[in-house]
């Protein structure tokens, strides 16, 4: 009888001993490296290492081929308690720097634990996987430069990161998955699309839209305008500088100034590009009394903002210096929250599923300071959960300093994880700015405040569309929707006509008008992922028609101007 298969340890267990066994590998083959740290990650591992020459690919290779020795070696992993000074004299005897320096920094009371396996010797809390096998199948993936616990004003280490599963069908399930992310990266498909670019002569972070990108960003809009006319939402305009005071009154300057632009100067007063919307509307709100019969009043402004991110942590469209919100703010009566709430999240959900999101997760963010009215707001974000069968996981401290919110992630065409659309309820700043409506029993009373962003930012949310669907925009959202390609310029004019009829049906048209074959016409308009090719030759010239080459199809159709028409139509209308 075969023994039952012993249950693999967890997943986090596993890279974290993975990442020992890296800096183990680096010490046995680069003795004069000094270790840093090495957590387990979402997706793998890393480790840091002080080292004056640089990790090449053929460094990276050798160390992960010392890594599998380690492993086929079914070390054991053993733990050991150790003093305070006997840590200190240990990693000092050893030259490792950077260990005493995290020694020195645990706090007096707190357990100091070493690690070893083989003859490598590590300091860290745990927990590992008791022999060396259990760790199974690791990649060494690449080497970056990172900055001695995150301050640019220390050493520079370079960071070597890897990745393990316990086993190989898994590990390379996981590489292939990289392999198609690469594909679908958007900094990449953005330039080959000509969607974006970001100039770093203009500074890194801050995108410039192209043509097809902004018509693109154009058509989500429009969608989402559509949503607010239907829910009576009312548009505003706010200015992109403020007087900084604004701030103070708000809190954002006390508690979110690292991430904000300036002070700038202006005639000895101090001014402030803005991080967010809601101080512009809420003084919209102050400009005028309220009754509560006016209320909910819905605030909506497409919305640019400015935030300072440090340069290693930019990428793409999804973390920019510069970005535009989906922004609303809702004012509403303490009796309406539960409605009003509701109805946002129901927005949030048609705006996700009508991009093709249908895999999400929800997170009930709790402050950290929790107030008398946080209960309110968190029930009421509860209650719309249940009421639409919607399971969430709560993100303690994970709130807004004014206030709970709910986190809406959603995983896109290759499973992976993204945060966009939020819902937060804010009692605290219509208190701050002492905003009031006058109630049915003739006193005022302060508004509930809603602050809503469905699609997160316009870059973030256009980011993650480009990688869902590997720059394959359905009809609706593509930019260019078809294209005529003609066989010879003898075919010139009648491509011409045939655009023309289709845009003046409101579709976007291309013509071919290279004297490129037809063969290399067909191949490049693949590359930029057009739905569909419209050939066009003697025969559809005389006949009225066009050969139609739809993407991700074999077969090849001959049409009339006007059925096509009908079929994009429809495409387009039921946004398929």
């Amino acid at each position: 009888m075969l023994a039952p298969e012993r249950p693999h340890p967890p997943l986090e267990t596993i890279r974290h001993t993975a990442a020992h066994l890296l800096a183990h590998a680096v010490k046995d083959l680069y003795p004069e490296t000094l270790v840093a740290i090495g957590p387990a990650t979402e997706t793998g591992f890393y480790y840091d290492f002080d080292r004056a020459t640089p990790f090449t690919p053929d460094d990276l290779a050798q160390i992960e081929r010392r890594m599998k020795e380690l492993i086929e070696a079914d070390l054991p992993v053993t733990r050991q308690a150790i003093s305070r000074r006997e840590a200190l004299e240990k990693f000092a005897a050893m030259g490792e720097r950077y260990k005493v320096e995290i020694i020195e920094s645990i706090p007096p009371d707190e357990e100091i634990t070493l690690y070893t396996v083989g003859n490598f010797t590590d300091l860290c809390r745990g927990p590992h996987v008791a022999h060396t096998a259990q760790v199974g199948a690791v990649k060494v993936m690449s080497v970056a430069g990172a900055y001695w616990r995150g301050d640019e004003h220390n050493r520079m280490l370079q960071r070597i990161y890897g990745t393990a599963f316990p086993t190989q069908a898994e590990l390379d399930a996981h590489l292939t998955l990289l392999e198609e992310a690469a594909k679908r990266d958007h900094r990449k498909l953005g330039t080959e699309l000509g969607l974006f670019s970001i100039e770093e002569d203009a500074g890194g972070g801050l995108v410039f839209w192209h043509p097809k990108g902004a018509i693109i960003r154009g058509i989500i809009e429009d969608f989402i305008r559509a949503g607010l006319r239907e829910r009576g939402y009312q548009p505003v305009v706010t200015p992109h500088i403020v007087h900084e005071k604004l701030y103070e009154t708000s809190g954002h300057l006390e508690n979110f100034a690292h991430s904000m632009f300036g002070p700038i100067e202006v005639e000895s007063q101090r001014f402030r590009l803005k991080p967010m919307n809601c101080p512009g509307h809420i003084l919209i709100y102050k400009s005028e009394p309220h009754s509560y019969r006016d209320l909910p009043l819905r605030y909506s402004e497409f919305g640019t903002v400015y935030r300072f991110e440090r340069s290693g942590t930019l990428h793409g469209l999804t973390r920019v210096r510069g970005f535009t919100q989906d922004d609303a703010h809702l004012f509403c009566t303490p009796e309406q929250l539960q409605g009003e709430f509701e109805q946002t999240l129901d927005e949030a959900l048609r705006l996700m599923e009508a991009f093709k999101f249908n895999d999400f997760e929800y997170f009930l963010s709790t402050r950290e300071q929790r107030g008398p009215t946080d209960a309110i707001a968190e029930e009421a974000i509860r209650k719309a959960l249940a009421g639409r069968g919607l399971p969430y996981e709560l993100d303690e401290g994970g709130g807004a300093f004014y206030g709970p919110k709910l986190d809406i992630n959603l995983h896109d065409a290759l499973g992976r994880r993204w945060q966009l659309g939020t819902v937060q309820v804010d009692f605290i700043l219509p208190e701050r700015f002492g905003l009031t409506y006058r109630g049915s029993d003739g006193a005022d009373h302060a508004p509930v405040m809603i602050h809503r962003a469905l699609a997160g930012s316009m870059e973030r949310f256009f980011g993650v569309l480009i990688e869902h669907f590997g720059g394959n925009f359905p009809a609706w959202l593509a930019p260019v929707q078809a294209v005529v390609v003609p066989i010879s310029e003898h075919q010139l004019e009648y491509a011409g006509i045939v655009r023309d009829a289709l845009r003046n049906r409101g579709f976007r048209i291309e013509v071919d008008t290279s004297n490129e074959k037809l063969g290399y016409k067909i191949r490049f308009w693949k590359t930029q992922k057009v739905p569909y090719i419209l050939v066009v030759g003697k025969t559809e010239a005389a006949e009225g028609t066009v050969n139609v080459n739809e993407r991700g199809i074999e077969e090849k159709r001959t049409l009339t101007i006007d059925a096509f028409a009908h079929e994009l139509a429809e495409a387009v209308e039921e946004r398929r």
